[in-house]
């Protein structure tokens, strides 16, 4: 059975509001507090990027509590990254087969449908509620510009700065939800025998835009993302629903200290970007660099995720840099991990919490080390020969053997397997095709492309003995 008391929620940003939903589903009375005020009153919102790339881990955590067809309606599909080099040239590489696809999503629109959507009762200060919306989750209350001070993982005490003053609250479980520079992880930090690492890049980003064309429509193919890499920086691209692309610029700090000029900007845009720089016009470009500043990058790994009563999960967890489009699902994959252990569980709270961190750190941690690596890929590698020569192998084994040879990309951003399980195929399959390389396993691989191409009946028929041979190989 559900406990008596209350819920606190830390953070009611992409994880805690959805995390608020799932105990709310479940019978439980949840208080969900955030330090800021209410988004949906604000006429521009402050923050990270307006564009989140929704793959299948996160749209099984919103169909999970029912609200997938809400946010899917405002997603765009994209189906490939389409690479753009220095001279303007296109070139379109499918993320997978011809339905896969990942979702463009506005992130103010979905916080605003976790938080409003579901109808969660506003509290604006301790007097009580400032606003009550239809109350189908009248057991989840959200306290906006509550700052949390201290809590205690004991006793379940938290104290928060709100509108009025101090405010003392009491729980049976404590959720840190509140981002990579979380207030609850930093009271765990003072108890002792929790391992946490902030490293921040020297590569920064700014936002930019793409504005609809004359006819005010995309200015690009809006089913892709689209990519300008430049080895040692690059620019994505992202789709609006109002026809406008989000236009994120990664590159080391010292470049964009560098171009301190219009004349600087136009120059660099012209060499690089030339194309981009077409689309987004000089006048613009000028006025959003200029009046913008370069945001950093940063990953957080730490261990356990528990500490008494208190949990955490989403980026105050494992904050990861964005270049796997993983942070958000990530998060929201932790929810579903969660209330599923909670279920197994049997509401047992210290043994979900205990087993919460056993299962998910490993997985935080190989997902934050992907992350990583898809930066050099995507602003380099995705461009060579030997890149796109890999994905080939790799499209034709997944076609011949769907269950035995799975893409990386593919086990990550379209199946719920566990991220370390995804890095330790992953690692398998690069010692299949270096060992096939030794022994000039590449010559065979084309031979059998083409004896797939001329004959596909005799695939069917070979696959149990490819899959023997592979198993073989990685036993020389």
């Amino acid at each position: 059975m559900p406990s008596e008391g209350p819920i606190a929620i830390i953070g009611a940003g992409l994880v805690g509001t959805l995390n608020s939903i799932f105990f709310a589903k479940n019978g439980y009375t949840v208080d969900l507090f955030e330090g800021r005020q209410d988004l949906r009153k604000l006429r521009h919102a402050s923050g990270r990027s307006i564009n989140l790339a929704l793959s299948y881990r996160g749209r099984q955590a919103l169909r999970r509590v029912g609200i997938e067809d809400a946010v899917m309606d405002y997603g765009i599909p994209m189906y490939a990254r389409m690479l753009h080099d220095r001279k303007g040239n296109t070139f379109r590489i499918p993320y997978g087969k011809p339905t896969e696809c990942i979702y463009s999503v506005d992130r103010r629109r979905l916080n605003t449908v976790l938080i409003a959507g579901k109808n969660l009762v506003i509290c604006g200060d301790e007097d009580g509620p400032s606003s009550t919306e239809a109350d189908e989750y009248t057991n989840v209350t959200l306290h906006f510009e509550h700052r949390l001070e201290t809590c205690d993982f004991e006793t379940g005490e938290l104290s928060f700065t709100g509108p009025t003053g101090v405010v003392k609250k009491n729980a049976d479980l404590i959720i840190g939800n509140d981002g990579a520079f979380s207030a609850v992880r930093r009271e765990m930090i003072k108890k002792g025998r929790f391992n946490y690492s902030q490293e921040f890049l020297d590569h920064s980003y700014m936002e930019l835009t793409i504005s609809p064309n004359i006819d005010d429509n995309f200015a690009m193919d809006p089913n892709c993302l689209h990519i300008w890499p430049r080895d040692n920086f690059m620019m994505i691209a992202l789709p609006n629903k109002d026809c406008s692309f989000t236009v994120t610029l990664f590159m080391p700090q010292k470049l964009f200290d560098d171009i301190n000029t219009e004349q600087n900007l136009i120059e660099f845009f012209e060499s690089y970007f030339p194309d981009a720089l077409a689309l987004m016009g000089e006048r613009d470009l000028k006025e959003i660099f200029f009046n913008s500043k370069p945001q950093f990058l940063v990953t957080v790994k730490c261990e356990p995720y528990h500490y008494g009563k208190g949990v955490i999960m989403g980026d105050a967890a494992h904050a990861m840099v964005p270049f796997y489009g993983q942070g958000m699902n990530a998060g929201y994959e932790d929810c579903l991990v969660f209330h599923d252990l909670l279920k197994e569980c049997k509401e047992d709270f210290d043994l979900t919490l205990q087993k919460f961190s056993e299962f998910r750190v490993p997985d935080a941690h190989a997902i934050s080390h992907l992350a990583m690596l898809n930066y050099i890929e995507m602003r380099h590698y995705v461009k060579t020969w030997s890149f796109l020569m890999r994905k080939k192998v790799d499209s034709f084994l997944f076609w011949m053997l769907p269950n035995t040879w799975i893409p990386l990309y593919t086990m990550v951003s379209f199946t719920r397997m566990r991220y370390s399980e995804c890095v330790a195929r992953r690692e398998w399959q690069d010692k299949v095709i270096e060992r096939c390389r030794l022994v000039g396993g590449a010559t065979l691989v084309l031979a059998a492309s083409y004896l797939v191409a001329s004959n596909a009946a005799w695939l069917s028929s070979s696959s149990r003995a490819v899959t023997a041979q592979l198993k073989g190989i990685l036993k020389m």
